[in-house]
Protein backbone atom coordinates (compact mmCIF):
# COMPACT_ATOMS: atom_id res chain seq x y z
CA UNK A 1 0.00 0.00 0.00
CA UNK A 2 1.60 3.65 -0.74
CA UNK A 3 1.31 6.09 1.38
CA UNK A 4 -0.38 9.11 0.97
CA UNK A 5 1.14 11.24 4.03
CA UNK A 6 4.07 13.89 2.63
CA UNK A 7 7.77 13.59 3.69
CA UNK A 8 8.80 15.48 6.77
CA UNK A 9 9.98 18.89 6.21
CA UNK A 10 13.36 17.50 7.47
CA UNK A 11 13.59 14.62 5.50
CA UNK A 12 12.71 17.16 2.24
CA UNK A 13 15.98 19.21 3.12
CA UNK A 14 17.97 16.82 3.37
CA UNK A 15 16.80 15.31 0.10
CA UNK A 16 17.85 19.05 -1.65
CA UNK A 17 20.92 19.15 -0.11
CA UNK A 18 21.76 16.13 -1.44
CA UNK A 19 21.08 17.14 -4.62
CA UNK A 20 23.00 20.15 -4.60
CA UNK A 21 25.70 18.11 -3.25
CA UNK A 22 25.62 16.00 -6.33
CA UNK A 23 24.89 18.33 -9.04
CA UNK A 24 28.24 20.91 -7.26
CA UNK A 25 26.16 23.37 -8.38
CA UNK A 26 24.14 25.98 -6.52
CA UNK A 27 21.11 28.21 -7.40
CA UNK A 28 24.01 30.88 -7.05
CA UNK A 29 26.22 29.47 -8.86
CA UNK A 30 24.20 28.59 -11.84
CA UNK A 31 22.74 32.42 -12.22
CA UNK A 32 26.55 33.79 -12.09
CA UNK A 33 26.92 30.98 -14.75
CA UNK A 34 24.22 31.87 -17.06
CA UNK A 35 25.23 35.75 -16.72
CA UNK A 36 28.62 35.28 -18.01
CA UNK A 37 29.38 36.83 -21.23
CA UNK A 38 30.30 34.73 -24.47
CA UNK A 39 32.47 36.71 -27.14
CA UNK A 40 33.05 35.52 -30.48
CA UNK A 41 36.06 37.24 -31.60
CA UNK A 42 38.11 37.35 -34.97
CA UNK A 43 42.18 36.86 -35.55
CA UNK A 44 44.39 35.68 -33.16
CA UNK A 45 45.97 38.95 -31.79
CA UNK A 46 42.81 40.55 -30.93
CA UNK A 47 41.23 37.57 -29.42
CA UNK A 48 44.39 37.49 -27.06
CA UNK A 49 43.78 41.35 -25.83
CA UNK A 50 40.04 40.86 -25.61
CA UNK A 51 41.22 37.81 -23.23
CA UNK A 52 43.85 39.78 -21.26
CA UNK A 53 41.06 42.34 -20.39
CA UNK A 54 37.99 39.99 -20.07
CA UNK A 55 40.05 37.31 -17.27
CA UNK A 56 38.40 34.57 -16.27
CA UNK A 57 34.42 37.06 -16.58
CA UNK A 58 33.73 35.66 -19.88
CA UNK A 59 33.77 32.96 -21.87
CA UNK A 60 36.47 34.02 -25.16
CA UNK A 61 36.21 31.91 -27.98
CA UNK A 62 38.39 33.15 -31.30
CA UNK A 63 36.87 32.36 -34.96
CA UNK A 64 40.08 32.57 -37.83
CA UNK A 65 42.13 29.57 -36.98
CA UNK A 66 45.76 30.01 -36.84
CA UNK A 67 47.84 30.06 -39.94
CA UNK A 68 45.03 31.10 -41.66
CA UNK A 69 44.89 34.21 -44.40
CA UNK A 70 42.58 36.60 -42.37
CA UNK A 71 41.54 38.65 -45.62
CA UNK A 72 40.39 35.28 -47.42
CA UNK A 73 39.07 33.57 -44.29
CA UNK A 74 35.72 32.01 -45.55
CA UNK A 75 33.55 31.11 -41.89
CA UNK A 76 32.90 27.42 -41.52
CA UNK A 77 29.12 26.49 -40.54
CA UNK A 78 30.82 25.99 -36.59
CA UNK A 79 31.57 29.64 -36.62
CA UNK A 80 27.93 30.24 -37.46
CA UNK A 81 27.06 28.21 -34.58
CA UNK A 82 29.60 30.18 -32.21
CA UNK A 83 28.09 33.62 -33.24
CA UNK A 84 24.41 32.39 -32.76
CA UNK A 85 25.17 32.21 -29.11
CA UNK A 86 27.28 35.17 -28.77
CA UNK A 87 26.72 38.11 -26.34
CA UNK A 88 29.65 40.01 -28.69
CA UNK A 89 31.25 39.16 -31.75
CA UNK A 90 34.25 41.49 -31.74
CA UNK A 91 36.22 42.24 -35.23
CA UNK A 92 38.80 44.33 -36.02
CA UNK A 93 37.52 45.86 -38.78
CA UNK A 94 38.37 48.17 -41.34
CA UNK A 95 37.18 45.52 -44.07
CA UNK A 96 39.16 42.84 -42.84
CA UNK A 97 36.84 40.60 -41.64
CA UNK A 98 33.85 41.31 -44.35
CA UNK A 99 32.66 37.51 -44.73
CA UNK A 100 32.46 37.29 -40.91
CA UNK A 101 31.12 40.46 -40.18
CA UNK A 102 28.34 39.36 -42.90
CA UNK A 103 27.49 36.20 -41.15
CA UNK A 104 27.56 37.58 -37.77
CA UNK A 105 25.10 39.95 -38.75
CA UNK A 106 22.75 36.95 -39.88
CA UNK A 107 23.03 34.76 -37.30
CA UNK A 108 23.45 37.08 -34.14
CA UNK A 109 20.72 36.50 -31.59
CA UNK A 110 18.74 39.37 -30.19
CA UNK A 111 20.38 42.04 -27.91
CA UNK A 112 24.24 41.01 -29.14
CA UNK A 113 26.50 43.68 -30.50
CA UNK A 114 28.81 43.77 -33.18
CA UNK A 115 31.94 45.45 -32.39
CA UNK A 116 34.91 46.93 -34.69
CA UNK A 117 37.38 48.08 -32.78
CA UNK A 118 39.78 49.48 -35.31
CA UNK A 119 37.23 51.12 -37.09
CA UNK A 120 35.86 53.08 -33.73
CA UNK A 121 39.99 53.68 -33.30
CA UNK A 122 40.93 55.01 -36.21
CA UNK A 123 38.92 58.01 -37.83
CA UNK A 124 39.31 58.23 -41.87
CA UNK A 125 41.55 60.99 -42.48
CA UNK A 126 44.45 58.41 -40.94
CA UNK A 127 43.66 55.52 -42.76
CA UNK A 128 47.14 54.11 -44.65
CA UNK A 129 46.68 52.69 -48.66
CA UNK A 130 49.54 51.14 -50.01
CA UNK A 131 50.78 48.70 -52.17
CA UNK A 132 48.52 45.80 -50.94
CA UNK A 133 45.56 48.33 -49.90
CA UNK A 134 45.02 50.47 -52.40
CA UNK A 135 42.82 53.77 -52.53
CA UNK A 136 40.86 53.27 -55.44
CA UNK A 137 39.26 49.89 -53.54
CA UNK A 138 38.29 51.92 -50.51
CA UNK A 139 39.71 49.48 -48.10
CA UNK A 140 42.58 51.03 -45.80
CA UNK A 141 45.14 48.58 -44.58
CA UNK A 142 43.69 47.32 -40.77
CA UNK A 143 46.85 46.26 -39.63
CA UNK A 144 46.83 48.57 -36.36
CA UNK A 145 47.23 45.82 -33.81
CA UNK A 146 51.27 45.65 -35.29
CA UNK A 147 51.51 49.42 -33.77
CA UNK A 148 51.27 48.72 -29.68
CA UNK A 149 50.32 52.51 -29.37
CA UNK A 150 47.26 51.26 -31.18
CA UNK A 151 47.03 47.66 -29.11
CA UNK A 152 46.55 49.84 -26.01
CA UNK A 153 43.54 51.69 -27.59
CA UNK A 154 42.46 48.24 -28.42
CA UNK A 155 42.03 47.49 -24.95
CA UNK A 156 40.50 50.76 -24.06
CA UNK A 157 37.80 50.12 -26.31
CA UNK A 158 37.26 46.80 -25.44
CA UNK A 159 36.84 47.39 -21.77
CA UNK A 160 34.79 50.30 -22.44
CA UNK A 161 32.70 47.54 -24.24
CA UNK A 162 32.49 45.06 -22.05
CA UNK A 163 32.23 47.23 -18.83
CA UNK A 164 28.89 48.38 -20.96
CA UNK A 165 28.13 44.71 -21.46
CA UNK A 166 28.56 43.98 -17.97
CA UNK A 167 28.08 46.80 -15.71
CA UNK A 168 28.99 44.91 -12.64
CA UNK A 169 32.34 43.81 -13.93
CA UNK A 170 33.56 46.52 -14.95
CA UNK A 171 35.80 47.62 -12.36
CA UNK A 172 37.39 44.17 -13.08
CA UNK A 173 38.06 44.46 -16.81
CA UNK A 174 39.44 48.04 -16.20
CA UNK A 175 42.08 47.03 -13.68
CA UNK A 176 42.92 44.07 -16.66
CA UNK A 177 43.05 46.92 -19.52
CA UNK A 178 44.91 48.78 -17.07
CA UNK A 179 47.52 45.92 -16.62
CA UNK A 180 47.17 44.98 -20.48
CA UNK A 181 48.31 48.64 -21.40
CA UNK A 182 51.60 48.89 -18.83
CA UNK A 183 52.58 45.88 -20.62
CA UNK A 184 52.24 47.33 -23.95
CA UNK A 185 53.92 50.57 -22.52
CA UNK A 186 57.16 48.68 -21.67
CA UNK A 187 57.13 47.11 -25.40
CA UNK A 188 56.66 50.74 -26.99
CA UNK A 189 59.19 51.65 -24.12
CA UNK A 190 61.78 49.24 -25.05
CA UNK A 191 61.05 49.27 -28.56
CA UNK A 192 61.87 52.94 -28.87
CA UNK A 193 65.34 52.25 -26.88
CA UNK A 194 66.01 49.90 -29.28
CA UNK A 195 65.56 50.84 -32.44
CA UNK A 196 68.31 53.52 -32.08
CA UNK A 197 70.77 50.57 -32.16
CA UNK A 198 69.99 50.63 -35.84
CA UNK A 199 71.13 52.78 -38.03
CA UNK A 200 68.18 55.67 -39.22
CA UNK A 201 69.47 54.49 -42.85
CA UNK A 202 68.43 50.91 -41.98
CA UNK A 203 65.20 51.71 -40.04
CA UNK A 204 63.50 50.40 -43.47
CA UNK A 205 60.92 47.45 -43.75
CA UNK A 206 60.14 45.04 -47.01
CA UNK A 207 57.81 42.78 -45.92
CA UNK A 208 56.05 39.82 -47.64
CA UNK A 209 52.61 41.23 -46.43
CA UNK A 210 51.62 44.98 -45.56
CA UNK A 211 51.39 44.37 -41.91
CA UNK A 212 53.44 47.23 -40.53
CA UNK A 213 52.20 50.59 -42.40
CA UNK A 214 50.89 52.53 -38.88
CA UNK A 215 53.76 50.72 -36.89
CA UNK A 216 56.30 52.40 -39.02
CA UNK A 217 54.39 55.91 -39.39
CA UNK A 218 54.33 55.86 -35.28
CA UNK A 219 57.96 54.86 -34.85
CA UNK A 220 59.79 56.74 -37.62
CA UNK A 221 60.52 53.64 -39.85
CA UNK A 222 60.53 53.31 -43.49
CA UNK A 223 57.88 50.42 -45.26
CA UNK A 224 59.95 50.31 -48.61
CA UNK A 225 56.92 47.96 -50.06
CA UNK A 226 55.42 44.40 -49.33
CA UNK A 227 55.66 41.60 -51.94
CA UNK A 228 52.42 40.31 -51.75
CA UNK A 229 49.99 42.52 -54.00
CA UNK A 230 46.33 43.28 -52.37
CA UNK A 231 45.07 40.02 -54.64
CA UNK A 232 47.55 37.62 -52.45
CA UNK A 233 49.32 36.58 -55.95
CA UNK A 234 52.83 36.82 -56.42
CA UNK A 235 53.88 40.49 -57.98
CA UNK A 236 55.03 41.28 -61.42
CA UNK A 237 58.23 41.18 -62.92
CA UNK A 238 58.59 44.94 -63.33
CA UNK A 239 57.83 45.14 -59.42
CA UNK A 240 60.23 42.55 -58.68
CA UNK A 241 62.65 44.29 -60.96
CA UNK A 242 61.97 47.75 -59.11
CA UNK A 243 62.48 46.39 -55.84
CA UNK A 244 65.76 44.62 -56.24
CA UNK A 245 66.99 48.02 -57.73
CA UNK A 246 65.52 49.94 -54.53
CA UNK A 247 67.23 47.25 -52.08
CA UNK A 248 70.91 47.04 -53.86
CA UNK A 249 70.48 51.36 -53.59
CA UNK A 250 69.78 51.84 -50.13
CA UNK A 251 71.86 48.26 -48.96
CA UNK A 252 68.80 47.04 -47.09
CA UNK A 253 70.91 44.29 -45.23
CA UNK A 254 67.67 42.12 -44.46
CA UNK A 255 64.05 41.31 -46.43
CA UNK A 256 61.81 40.24 -43.78
CA UNK A 257 59.05 36.97 -44.98
CA UNK A 258 56.14 35.34 -43.16
CA UNK A 259 56.17 32.21 -41.46
CA UNK A 260 53.19 31.09 -42.47
CA UNK A 261 53.17 32.01 -46.53
CA UNK A 262 57.14 31.03 -47.62
CA UNK A 263 57.74 33.19 -50.56
CA UNK A 264 59.91 31.88 -53.13
CA UNK A 265 60.01 35.88 -54.79
CA UNK A 266 61.22 37.30 -51.58
CA UNK A 267 64.01 34.24 -51.74
CA UNK A 268 65.02 35.56 -55.20
CA UNK A 269 65.40 39.29 -53.83
CA UNK A 270 67.46 37.87 -51.60
CA UNK A 271 69.80 36.32 -53.66
CA UNK A 272 69.94 39.25 -56.77
CA UNK A 273 70.66 41.82 -54.06
CA UNK A 274 72.43 39.77 -51.47
CA UNK A 275 70.28 40.91 -48.44
CA UNK A 276 69.59 38.63 -45.94
CA UNK A 277 66.16 36.59 -46.10
CA UNK A 278 64.75 36.23 -43.16
CA UNK A 279 61.25 34.21 -43.16
CA UNK A 280 59.97 34.16 -39.40
CA UNK A 281 57.98 37.43 -39.10
CA UNK A 282 54.05 36.84 -38.17
CA UNK A 283 51.29 38.95 -38.89
CA UNK A 284 48.45 37.33 -36.28
CA UNK A 285 49.90 33.88 -36.29
CA UNK A 286 50.81 33.81 -32.01
CA UNK A 287 53.96 31.95 -31.50
CA UNK A 288 53.93 28.81 -29.08
CA UNK A 289 50.80 27.01 -28.19
CA UNK A 290 47.66 28.10 -26.45
CA UNK A 291 48.40 28.23 -23.12
CA UNK A 292 52.11 29.18 -23.13
CA UNK A 293 52.94 33.09 -22.42
CA UNK A 294 54.72 33.87 -25.73
CA UNK A 295 50.89 32.83 -27.39
CA UNK A 296 49.74 36.52 -26.73
CA UNK A 297 49.35 39.47 -28.72
CA UNK A 298 52.59 40.66 -26.59
CA UNK A 299 54.54 37.62 -27.28
CA UNK A 300 54.06 38.03 -31.18
CA UNK A 301 54.74 41.62 -30.98
CA UNK A 302 58.27 41.33 -28.76
CA UNK A 303 59.85 38.60 -31.43
CA UNK A 304 58.73 40.40 -34.35
CA UNK A 305 60.17 43.85 -33.34
CA UNK A 306 63.48 41.22 -31.53
CA UNK A 307 63.65 39.71 -35.23
CA UNK A 308 63.80 43.04 -36.79
CA UNK A 309 65.88 45.11 -35.15
CA UNK A 310 68.78 42.07 -34.98
CA UNK A 311 68.12 41.36 -38.44
CA UNK A 312 69.07 45.14 -39.45
CA UNK A 313 72.11 45.33 -37.42
CA UNK A 314 70.43 46.29 -34.06
CA UNK A 315 70.83 45.20 -30.51
CA UNK A 316 67.37 43.76 -29.33
CA UNK A 317 68.28 43.94 -25.49
CA UNK A 318 65.57 46.20 -23.87
CA UNK A 319 62.95 44.12 -26.19
CA UNK A 320 64.43 40.75 -25.13
CA UNK A 321 63.71 41.68 -21.48
CA UNK A 322 60.30 42.35 -21.58
CA UNK A 323 58.50 40.35 -19.60
CA UNK A 324 55.19 38.57 -20.84
CA UNK A 325 52.78 39.46 -18.20
CA UNK A 326 50.10 41.04 -20.47
CA UNK A 327 47.38 39.27 -18.85
CA UNK A 328 46.66 39.94 -14.60
CA UNK A 329 45.26 36.18 -15.05
CA UNK A 330 46.02 32.97 -17.54
CA UNK A 331 44.72 33.26 -20.86
CA UNK A 332 41.92 30.85 -21.00
CA UNK A 333 40.31 31.94 -24.43
CA UNK A 334 39.81 28.97 -26.93
CA UNK A 335 42.29 29.41 -30.00
CA UNK A 336 41.22 27.65 -33.51
CA UNK A 337 43.73 25.72 -34.54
Amino acid sequence: MISTKRPAFSAVLALVSCVVLLTGCSTTDAKEESSTLTIAVTVAPLTSIVSAVAGDRAHVEGIVPEGTNSHTFEPAPRVAELLSRADMVITNGLGLEDPTKRLAEANTKSGAAIVEVATQILPPDQWIFDFSFPKEEGKPNPHLWTDPTFAIKYAEVIDRELGARDPANAEYFHANALHFERSAQALVDALRADQTSVSQQHRELLTYHDAYAYFGRTFGWRIIGAVQPRNFSDPTPREVARLIDQIKAEKVPTIFGSEIFPSAVLQEIGRATGARYEDTLRDDDLPGQPGEAEHSWLGLMRYNFVTMVRGLGGQPTRLSAVPLDQSAHPDGAVYPQ
